[in-house]
């Protein structure tokens, strides 16, 4: 089980504007610790934790946070209508598109998503998977 994932950037504020454009609507509460920003899902009744938390820190070395190639967070939308609605919050808060919202022939037929760069260039996609939504073939 994944506990945990972060990406590095030198502007946390540039960072917070991008990640908070989505990330609460995906149900992720932001805090702040030291500086760097963490996004956590909420704990629900009888869960003993909510994972995976997403970290957003300046790199520990000291260098520039750089991204990673091969390297992508993926965070899953209720619908697609959610994918294409956080892709362009997410664009218009500081982002670059990598890849418009829409089915991708090497997915299954009901992955829907898509890909941005974070403004330090973190890849991160957004998709859908919900089989009572039309598909590529529907």
């Amino acid at each position: 089980m994944i506990a945990y994932v972060t990406v590095g950037a030198d502007d946390i504020a540039r960072a917070a504007r991008f990640y908070s454009a989505f990330l609460p609507a995906l149900g992720y509460i932001q805090e702040e610790f030291h500086g760097d920003l963490s996004y956590i899902l909420p704990k629900q009744p009888g869960q003993s934790v909510a994972l995976p938390d997403f970290y957003v820190k300046a790199p520990f070395d000291g260098r520039p946070a750089a991204a990673g190639n091969g390297t992508m967070v993926a965070f899953e939308a209720r619908s697609q209508a959610q994918v294409r609605a956080l892709h362009a919050a997410a664009l218009a808060a500081g982002g670059s598109n990598e890849g418009q919202p829409g089915f991708r022939a090497s997915y299954g037929a009901n992955f829907y998503v898509g890909y941005l760069r974070d403004p330090h260039g973190n890849k991160i996609a957004l998709f859908s998977n919900t089989p009572n939504e039309p598909g590529r073939d529907g």
